[in-house]
C-alpha cells in the first residue's frame, strides 16, 4: 500500500470513529440526557458494571488523576455517578454509575446500533458483519480511550 493510499484508509477510519462517536452522543442528547459529553461515555465504560477509583478512571482514560476527579465530581453533579466508601481500601472512594447514568448508557447503545444500521444500508448487512469480524483483528488491546 503506497503512502496515500495508508493516508487516505487512517483518514476514512478517523472520519468514522469521529462520526461515530458524534452520533452516539447526538443520539443520547435526543433521548434526553443533557449536560452529558461524548467523554462521559468513555468514563462509564469503565465505571460499568461496578465502579471503579479514580485512579483506575485515570488510567482508563489516559489523564491525570486531576483531571479523573474532575469528571467525576462532573458526572456526581449531573447525576450519573455517586461516591461510596471502597468495599477494600478505607482509603479511596468508589465511583458507581447511578440508575440515570445506566439509563443513559442504555441509550448510547441505542444510539450505536441505529448508527450501525445505517452503514447497513450503505455497505449492505454482510459488509457491515464482515467489517465487524476483520476490525477487531487490528483493534488494539485496552481500554478505547477519546482522542485528545
Amino acid at each position: 500500500m503506497q503512502n496515500s493510499e495508508a493516508m487516505a484508509l487512517s483518514a476514512a477510519l478517523l472520519a468514522v470513529a469521529g462520526g461515530l462517536v458524534q452520533r452516539i452522543h447526538d443520539g443520547v442528547v435526543a433521548r434526553g440526557f443533557e449536560g452529558v459529553r461524548p467523554m462521559h461515555g468513555f468514563a462509564f465504560t469503565r465505571l460499568a458494571p461496578d465502579g471503579a477509583t479514580v485512579t483506575d478512571l485515570a488510567v482508563h482514560l489516559g489523564v491525570t488523576k486531576q483531571a479523573a476527579s474532575q469528571l467525576v465530581d462532573d458526572l456526581v453533579r449531573k447525576g450519573y455517578a455517586e461516591r461510596h466508601p471502597h468495599p477494600a481500601d478505607a482509603r479511596a472512594r468508589l465511583v458507581v454509575m447511578t440508575e440515570r447514568g445506566r439509563a443513559c448508557t442504555r441509550a448510547a447503545e441505542e444510539a450505536a446500533a441505529e448508527a450501525v444500521r445505517e452503514w447497513g444500508e450503505v455497505l449492505g448487512e454482510a459488509e457491515v458483519r464482515e467489517l465487524a469480524r476483520m476490525l477487531p483483528r487490528i483493534a488494539p488491546d485496552g481500554p478505547i480511550r477519546p482522542a485528545w
